[in-house]
């Protein structure tokens, strides 16, 4: 009965992995070739460090993995974002490594307009939670700009009717960025607009704008979806120039409107927004000037009758300056006696203090006295201090001793040799685990090396050029083949091919022929 059981095993036909993979591989991708799946997206992070991106599309009975290869990613009209509902077209595949299936994208489209509206109502709700849109953060607009920087295309209608209102209104310098306003590149190319425009500065070759009009003609919301990206909204949000969002007509509204610091119907209406009339200027301008000139005129007169007016209330020159002549009068004629009298004072007082020698030798005395006691003082001072320092001295050279320093240096001997112990044990180990970890890899490579399979009986087939053929489909009959055995290599040649064969039940053990076991053929 164990005889039986084991040729009945021996008759199924033997499949490797890779074998089983690959055909799974196949027929998937035969009935499967190119499809169209809606669903939402799951388990997405953005693009991965190789540039491609790996998520999921799910609904709510069933999930699939999908891949956007890098070349892809670059294509997509818009990018994928988590919980976006989208319609991907591509092929569906398997992944050997992981044993499942998953679709490769070769297009992503989002699922009708409504999904976009989702997608941007999420996005508003999103900057708003970050307070992107509260008015306290928009600047005023400059009144009078010197520059204007416009970002949009070079070659519509849009530049030409801005150019044509501003020349219109208040001519000056205006700076374009072009840029393309629909398809995938229209928010990076703006949002790369936006910040080019705030690098630049008030003093160099190029002057920074004044203020910003970012515009684009109408089109429906497809056509407008590129001003509606989160990373061009945060670049407008951002802007140290004061921006004016001109995107489509009066009824269109995109995500950048609501960030922006003023938000125009059409890009003409941004052109009038941004600069004022010159003509309505210049006449302001005579109308201020001439009543300027009236008030001047009117103010000049009354400060002349003031003046008059004041002039007649004061006094002459000879009334003012009659007081201050008698004082000075008065001080001349008292300035001689004055003068007489201090210099009797002065030389009253020098005779009594007038020197002789007996007041010299009695202020002499009592400064050698004032001398001989400071020295006195400073020598028993320093005698003081000599003793104290020699008794210190003495008390620091008792305390000093060699005993400490040789017993410290036989205690740090002996540690270095401890150490220098421990690490060569250490090292010896540390050798003992990495031979023994060689020894255990080369077990294993000899374990899993093909020449095991060999020498189990089996045998290598390759063509006349040395590939491996793995598949009876691919051979052609007649084909010379080389046979690897474990002990050498034979050449034959193939009798049939193009179809697997179906296997006859094996022979009894004892009419085997020797070095059949394993042989295609």
């Amino acid at each position: 009965m164990n005889e039986t059981a084991t040729e009945s095993r021996g008759n199924a036909t033997e499949y490797t992995v890779s074998e089983i993979s690959g055909a799974l591989k196949r027929t998937v991708e035969d009935a499967f070739g190119n499809v169209r799946v809606r669903g939402e997206i799951s388990g997405y992070r953005g693009p991965h460090s190789s540039g491609h991106a790996y998520f999921a599309l799910k609904d709510d009975r069933a999930r699939i993995d999908a891949v956007v290869w890098k070349t892809t990613m670059s294509r997509l009209k818009f990018r994928p974002e988590e919980g976006m509902e989208v319609i991907a077209s591509g092929k569906l595949t398997t992944y050997p490594g992981k044993s499942n299936y998953q679709i490769v994208i070769d297009n992503l489209e989002p699922a009708g307009a409504g999904a976009l509206m989702a997608l941007l109502e999420e996005r508003k709700r999103r900057l708003q939670a970050e307070g992107l849109f509260e008015a306290s953060r928009k600047r005023r607009l400059p009144f009078m700009p010197q520059v204007i920087g416009v970002v949009t295309s070079p070659t519509g209608s849009v530049i030409r009717d801005i150019i044509h209102r501003i020349k219109d209104r208040f001519p000056l310098h205006v700076l374009v960025w072009p840029v393309r306003v629909q398809g995938e590149t229209t928010a990076r190319e703006v949002t790369a607009a936006v910040n080019g425009f705030n690098a630049l500065t008030s003093d160099g070759a190029i002057r920074q704008p004044d203020v910003l009009i970012v515009a684009r003609g109408g089109g429906s919301l497809e056509d407008l979806w590129g001003f509606n990206d989160e990373g061009l909204a945060r670049a407008v949000a951002a802007s140290a120039i004061p921006v004016i969002s001109a995107v489509g007509h009066e009824t269109d509204t995109t995500l950048i409107d609501f960030v922006a610091d003023m938000r125009a119907p059409t890009p003409t209406g941004a052109a009038e927004i941004a600069v004022p009339v010159r003509a309505d200027l210049e006449a302001t301008l005579a109308s201020l000037g001439a009543r300027l000139n009236a008030c001047a005129s009117r103010h000049l007169e009354r400060k002349r009758q003031a003046v008059r007016a004041a002039a007649r209330a004061l006094p002459s020159p000879d009334q003012l300056l009659a007081l201050p002549r008698r004082r000075f009068d008065d001080a001349t004629s008292r300035l001689g006696r004055g003068l007489t009298v201090n210099i009797e004072r002065k030389r009253a007082t020098l005779e009594r203090q007038r020197l002789t020698p007996a007041t010299l030798s009695r202020r002499l005395n009592e400064a050698r006295t004032l001398t001989g006691r400071d020295i006195a003082r400073a020598r028993a001072a320093f005698f003081a201090i000599v003793r104290e320092r020699r008794a210190r001295f003495k008390r620091t050279a008792a305390r000093l001793s060699p005993a400490p320093i040789v017993r410290r240096q036989k205690q740090q001997a002996d540690t270095l040799a401890t150490l220098t112990r421990r690490q060569d044990q250490a090292t010896a180990r540390r050798l003992d685990r990495l031979r023994a970890a060689l020894t255990q890899a080369d077990r294993l490579l000899s374990t899993l090396s093909h020449r095991a399979v060999l020498a189990r009986g089996f045998a290598l087939v390759k063509d006349a050029d040395g590939e491996v053929i793995k598949r009876v489909e691919e051979l052609a009959p007649g084909a010379a083949l080389q046979l690897e055995f474990a002990d050498g290599t034979a050449e034959a040649i193939a009798t049939s091919g193009g179809a697997r064969p179906k296997l006859a039940a094996k022979p009894p053990a004892k009419t085997k022929a020797p070095g059949s076991q394993g042989s295609l053929f």
